[in-house]
Order: C-alpha cells, then structure tokens, then sequence
C-alpha cells in the first residue's frame, strides 16, 4: 500500500506465509509504478511486521537490490501498523466477508481468492472514495498529484 494515495499498489494470494508471497507483491508494486511512469524513486520505504516473510534473508536482499530501505514494527506492537491493519480489516470485511459482492461463490481455492482479491482491489484503487483523500479514489488523487508536478513543474515527490 502506497501511505501517500492510500493506493493498493502490490498483492498476491497464496496459500502459505512465505517470503515468495512478500516478494511478489513487492515486485508487482514495482513493476505497476514503473509501467505507471510513477516509478520507486530515492528514498523509498518498506514498512513492515516482523513476521518470518519480512525479516528472511532473501527479501532484506531483494529490498537492498531495489535501493529500498527496510523498516520494521516491534514485535507485538499493533500500533506500529495500524495502517495496514486498517486495511487488511476493510479487506476481510469488504472483499472476502460472508455476502461481498466480490465473491462468485464459496472461497474454496487460492484461485478464488485472488480473483475476488483482484476484483476489490481494482474497486478500492479506481472507485471507492476515501475521507483522507478529500472523498475520491486513489488513484484519481495520484493522477491529480502527477498532473499538477507536470503542469507546475514541481520537483516535490510524496511524503
């Protein structure tokens, strides 16, 4: 999740907790920014719980090959994540909760999770409209951001 646009930037559903499934949603946030013209630029961070997925060797080195810096929560400490457990809650509630709309039926592969995964994401990126972001989607507030840097010719980059 990108903390700027509130935008959802990079997923993947898979069927275990691993270093493979963090990575790659790593790498998809990466290559959609880059496709998007909005590429990583200096400074980057990825924050994170200290879950076995973020503190493994190969993903400190994927971080490190992608000049990403590597912020991690205290053990325990849901407060240093409330963000991605805000969000995480929406989408337990929104995407996969018993009566979704982005359900097509029971949830019983990876297969149906990921597409109902994909189906809200575009929903919440494109449509849903958020109070943070003076009531319109993520990716409408990133457009405006971008656009107004362009016409301006600001050097300002999100904080």
């Amino acid at each position: 999740m990108d903390c700027f646009s509130r935008a959802i930037v990079g997923w993947h559903a898979a069927p275990v907790k691993d270093t493979t499934l963090v990575t790659t949603a790593l790498r998809m946030a990466l290559w959609r920014r880059d496709h998007a013209d909005r590429g990583a630029g200096d400074g980057l961070i990825h924050h994170s719980d200290a879950g076995s997925q973020y503190t493994a060797i190969a993903f400190a080195e994927t971080l490190v090959l992608e000049g990403i810096a590597a912020s991690i929560g205290s053990i325990g400490d849901a407060y240093d994540n409330a963000l991605a457990e805000t969000k995480i809650g929406l989408f337990k509630t929104e995407a996969v909760g018993r009566g979704s709309p982005f359900l097509n039926g029971p949830l019983r592969t990876i297969d149906d999770v990921a597409y109902a995964t994909m189906e809200w994401v575009d929903w919440y990126d494109n449509r849903r409209l958020h109070s943070r972001l003076r009531y319109i989607p993520p990716d409408e507030y990133e457009a405006a951001f971008y656009a107004h840097i362009h016409t301006s010719g600001a050097g300002c980059t999100p904080s």
